[in-house]
């Protein structure tokens, strides 16, 4: 099992650097696939109702026998942005995790047109008053918009969770939230689907480490200050991928790859794109 290192949120929760996503891990395959990244180490799990697992999530949870050492992260979908909809929405969420709390809540996408996040981010901050649910937080929302949030509400959220990877390394962004206290997870870490991961300058770090392509990257994040969310349902894999703390990239190989930008590959503008 690798121990994985933690930052402290600017609402004082002790959070990992390194999370685990669980994007179309689904039944039983998707419950082993979980429940062998809590064995094998990772203490945050990263769902959404979009996803359509949180009852896997939940009871890969439950298995694990130590949910006291998990943060379970869901996200309200966009078709459920307003107050009310935002407090059925957790209730709902709750139920099918099974759980008695969710340890971190994201607004999954702004959904600019509909302009409902405020009061969406409200519902989410009184249902933490409550209890039902520990950290509060946002993803794929832009400086403007975390301003507005934190101007209207007087609460800063914990964690932005954007896309981010070599290609896209949200260099601006990550200052803002660095200037905030606003702690950037990476969603699309290894921008899957694209020749990242063989690019020369990655194949050249991690010769140089003795690591993995993936090894090399995932540590790229972790030095700018951002928690990546890989996914693998491979037990060998996930470990391969938390194994990353053990080596430290020099501040040139980090702006060599950083240097790989070439600007978003999935998503769309959240100034323009709306999530069901």
């Amino acid at each position: 099992m690798v121990t994985i290192p933690t930052v402290t949120l600017n609402d004082g929760t002790i959070f990992p650097q390194l999370g685990f996503g669980t994007y179309k891990l689904t039944g039983d395959d998707g419950i082993a696939a979980i429940g062998s990244a809590i064995e094998n180490g990772y203490r945050l799990l990263d769902s959404a109702v979009n996803y359509g697992n949180e009852q896997e999530v939940g009871e890969a949870v439950r298995r694990s026998g130590i949910r006291d050492e998990l943060i379970v992260t869901t996200k309200v979908p966009g078709r459920e942005h307003g107050y009310e909809e935002t407090i059925h929405s957790a209730h709902a969420s709750l139920d099918r995790l099974g759980l008695d709390r969710i340890d971190l809540y994201l607004i999954h996408w702004p959904n600019p047109s509909v302009d409902r996040y405020v009061e969406t981010f409200r519902a989410m901050i009184d249902l933490r008053e409550k209890g039902l649910v520990g950290s509060v937080g946002v993803s794929n929302f832009t400086e403007a918009m975390l301003t507005r949030l934190i101007d209207e509400t007087g609460v800063t959220p914990a964690v932005n969770q954007v896309e981010m990877h070599p290609y896209f390394p949200q260099q601006a962004l990550r200052a803002f939230h660095a200037s905030h206290g606003i702690r950037t997870e990476s969603w699309s870490p290894l921008a899957r689907r694209s020749e990242l991961l063989s690019a020369q300058v990655i194949a050249d770090v991690a010769s140089a480490h003795g690591v993995t392509p993936t090894q090399a990257v995932l540590r790229w994040h972790t030095q700018l200050g951002s928690t990546p969310i890989p996914k693998s349902a491979t037990p060998e894999r996930q470990v391969e991928n938390a194994d990353i703390f053990g080596f430290t990239l020099t501040d040139d190989e980090v702006r060599a790859i950083s240097g790989l930008e070439r600007g978003r590959l999935w998503g769309g503008d959240p100034d323009t794109h709306e999530e069901m």
